[in-house]
């Protein structure tokens, strides 16, 4: 068994800290290199580099875990990958393969498995894949030099003090186009819902709640999340969207899994009008960092909801979907096939 680093882990937040190595890989003249572990984290960039000009990057994020018997593995890095190869296509990048990923993520999680938190501890290793164009672009184009890198973290638990409900309030702007980028995990999605989140911290809020951009009639998602809902008879309800602009989360699709396979719940997967949310008891927002954040409030300009269920502690069956996601991460239940990739 890997010995540990000696590391308060309670009291890790969610910040960035130097572990041991980065994975790197460059593509030059249509092909990825070979690719290495390296102890250097930092990038040297051209000032003409694309990514500087024309924001060609896509990024990923996944965590690596100790289970109960000591195992360390990661939580379904296969999607992770297919995802990432979806947004490079996108935004005319090169995919870099999803086998090569996966292995990728194995060997720079396993060269830095001292800094895998330990069973109990609450906190995880974060385990952050991206890539960007380094080569010189000074025309409307995409580059023809790219960077793969992966980068690790230690963090403890997104939220400090237990999970407890969060408002949001419906955004005045939108997240993205229709028909644009919304489905990709671009930088560029990022950097446009910054203005917005900043405007909703400023007014008490934990988010936005993005409504759909061609008619601000229906729910899409969050600055960072997707968005959950539970009807009174316990249906799961999914938001879907009419011009594909909701990213495909892997926390949502794994949670719609555990309710209909395991927990034996209804799920429902459509698209939500805003002005049915009131009839709802529970709502969240789920992804990798905290797996389900509970909203408890949701204020538009005209309105305020309050899910009854969940507005002053988790619903139970958020309660119940949070916490049976989290056992199969760590080991305390059963995972479907193929959920669980072994590192060391």
């Amino acid at each position: 068994m890997v010995e540990k680093k000696n590391i308060d882990w309670g009291s890790l937040g969610f910040a960035y800290q130097h572990t041991d190595y980065s994975y790197v890989s460059n593509y030059a003249d249509g092909a990825w290199d070979e690719g290495s572990l390296t102890p250097d984290h930092t990038v040297q960039l051209s000032e003409c580099a694309g990514l500087l000009h024309y924001c060609q990057e896509v990024f990923e994020g996944l965590k690596a875990y100790t289970q109960s018997n000591g195992d360390i593995v990661c939580f379904r890095p296969d999607l992770n990958a297919s995802r990432m190869a979806d947004s490079a296509r996108r935004i005319c990048m090169p995919e870099f393969p999803v086998e090569r990923f996966v292995e990728a993520v194995k060997q720079v999680v396993k060269a830095n498995a001292a800094w895998v938190p330990p069973y109990g501890s609450g906190a995880t290793l974060y385990v952050r894949p991206f890539m960007f164009a380094t080569g010189d672009v000074i025309g409307v184009k995409p580059a023809d030099q790219y960077q793969f890198r992966i980068l690790v973290t230690p963090v403890g638990p997104y939220y400090k003090g237990g999970v407890k409900p969060v408002k949001l309030q419906v955004s005045s702007y939108d997240r993205a186009a229709p028909h644009g980028t919304g489905n990709i995990k671009a930088g560029l999605n990022y950097a446009m819902s910054l203005y917005p989140s900043v405007e909703a911290h400023s007014k008490g809020y934990a988010d936005n709640m993005f409504l759909d951009p061609e008619t601000r009639s229906y729910v899409e998602e969050s600055g960072g999340a997707n968005i959950i809902f539970v009807a009174d008879d316990g249906t799961l309800v999914v938001p879907q969207s009419f011009t594909d602009s909701i990213l495909p989360s892997i926390t949502r699709r794994s949670l719609v899994y555990v309710a209909e396979n395991m927990l034996g719940m209804k799920v429902e997967q459509r698209p939500v009008r805003f002005d049915e949310i009131d009839q709802f008891v529970e709502c969240g927002m789920c992804g990798t960092a905290a797996v389900i954040s509970p909203v408890g409030e949701v204020d538009s300009a005209d309105k305020k909801i309050i899910f009854k269920n969940g507005f002053e502690t988790v619903g139970p069956v958020m309660a119940k979907l949070r916490q049976t996601l989290v056992d199969i991460q760590q080991g305390d239940i059963e995972a479907p096939e193929g959920w669980i990739y072994k590192i060391c």
